[in-house]
């Protein structure tokens, strides 16, 4: 983190904090939490039973299918500004998780919880 002042750090946390703050409101909107673990599966707002109009059953399915990779979209970003956050924690952010070299201040201010350098973006 030597190539990071501790006001950009701290101002990192912050965004990050603010960040997982929001992706566990837009979970908690589109799922539910699964287990202990902290594992989110995407739901419908209703439920259907054995007497569900057939035209609500639908509209549940077509929320469940839209809900499901959102919340796996959302699940994964919560798990990266989780991680970033650690990392700040454990002295070791802004470096890649591929090389240990700095990751950029510019790629950082784009993206807080980016996990490698440029050269070894996916």
């Amino acid at each position: 983190m030597k190539h990071l002042r501790q006001t950009d750090i701290d101002e990192f946390h912050d965004l990050l904090e603010t960040e997982k703050a929001q992706l566990e409101e837009d979970l908690a909107a589109h799922g539910r939490v699964q287990n202990e673990s902290g594992d989110w599966q995407g739901n419908s707002s209703g439920l259907m039973g054995e007497e569900a109009d057939p035209n609500d059953a639908a509209d549940q399915i077509e929320e469940l299918v839209t809900n499901v990779p959102l919340v796996e979209e959302l699940e994964a970003k919560h798990h990266d500004v989780e991680d970033a956050i650690e990392k700040i924690d454990r002295g070791t952010y802004g470096l890649c998780e591929e090389c240990d070299g700095p990751i950029p201040l510019a790629r950082i201010k784009v993206n807080p919880s980016a996990r490698t350098c440029l050269e070894h973006a996916e």
